[in-house]
């Protein structure tokens, strides 16, 4: 009879990462370059320019050695990776405070850390949830604050896939607010490259079938996350985001018709990401200024 391992716990009972301090000069570029890429009109990019809310994501981006890389992609150590056996990352949500939006052109400092370790009971295993905590300054005034919910597994679970996917159904939705996409390969290649994103599930696709159980290219959690923030950049123009919570559910896959759709109200909305299968792969919220 196999040993039971040991709770997940008891790996991070010492781990304690302190914070870390770095600066980005925030580039009017790779804004430009997510906008072209995802053919999104009148997204600001020039320097000056606001930051759209979640776009600091395309800033202060780790490029580690090829030789640090996982076989998956992923890095192999890092400061806030906790030191598990057979380590699987799973990007869950986070929130996000706006006090004043970033802009583009002026340098910005971020600390790092870390804010929470809690291992809890999923439905396949043991998980391990770990919560980072990032501050965003300029001009030595706080401007965001931003967590990030990463779960953990130690060694990987048998997944609920679909075997074929449908790229001909349509997302069934009366929503106020909708963008419709079709990720693509070449999106998802250039959506890595942009958020320094090595992991071979949005690229690879025969590593995908055969060592991860997916029917296809899976598309970036973040991506969905930020297409359901193009929403009220949109429908509500004059309306700056305040604060947004986001959960990241069910992935999607190359090909398949996803649509972004929203519900406003007077002080905020409600969003989420729809596909034919599921009406909620992803969700969110957020509030106005």
């Amino acid at each position: 009879m196999p040993a039971t391992p040991p709770p997940l716990a008891s790996y991070v009972e010492s781990w304690s990462p302190g914070p870390l301090t770095d600066e980005d000069p925030l580039h009017p570029g790779p804004a430009a370059a997510l906008s072209a890429a995802l053919d999104l009109p009148g997204t600001a990019a020039g320097a000056g320019d606001p930051v759209p809310p979640l776009w600091h994501w395309l800033h202060f981006l780790a490029w580690p050695p090829r030789h640090a890389l996982g076989a998956d992609g992923h890095p192999r150590d890092g400061h806030f990776l906790p030191p598990l056996p057979h380590r699987q990352r799973m990007w869950a949500g986070g929130r996000c405070e706006i006090r004043e939006p970033l802009r583009l052109g002026e340098p910005a400092h971020r600390v790092s850390s870390l804010a929470s370790v809690t291992a809890k009971q999923g439905r396949t295993g043991e998980l391990l949830f770990v919560t980072e905590r990032r501050e965003f300054r300029q001009d030595g005034r706080l401007r965001l604050v931003e967590e990030q919910d990463i779960v953990y597994r130690s060694g990987r679970a048998a997944g609920s896939h679909p075997r074929a996917l449908d790229e001909s159904a349509a997302p069934r939705t009366e929503a106020p607010w909708r963008l419709e996409l079709r990720p693509d390969p070449p999106l998802l290649f250039r959506f890595s490259a942009l958020t320094a994103n090595a992991h071979r599930i949005h690229y690879d696709a025969p590593y995908c079938r055969d060592e991860e159980g997916y029917p296809g290219l899976v598309v970036h959690g973040p991506l969905l996350a930020l297409l359901m923030l193009e929403l009220p950049r949109r429908g509500a123009p004059r309306r700056q985001v305040r604060s947004l919570s986001y959960r990241l559910r069910r992935p999607l896959f190359a090909g398949e018709r996803l649509a972004a759709c929203g519900t406003p109200a007077a002080d905020g909305a409600a969003l989420h990401i729809a596909s034919h299968r599921e009406e909620r792969h992803a969700t969110a919220e957020v509030a106005f200024a």
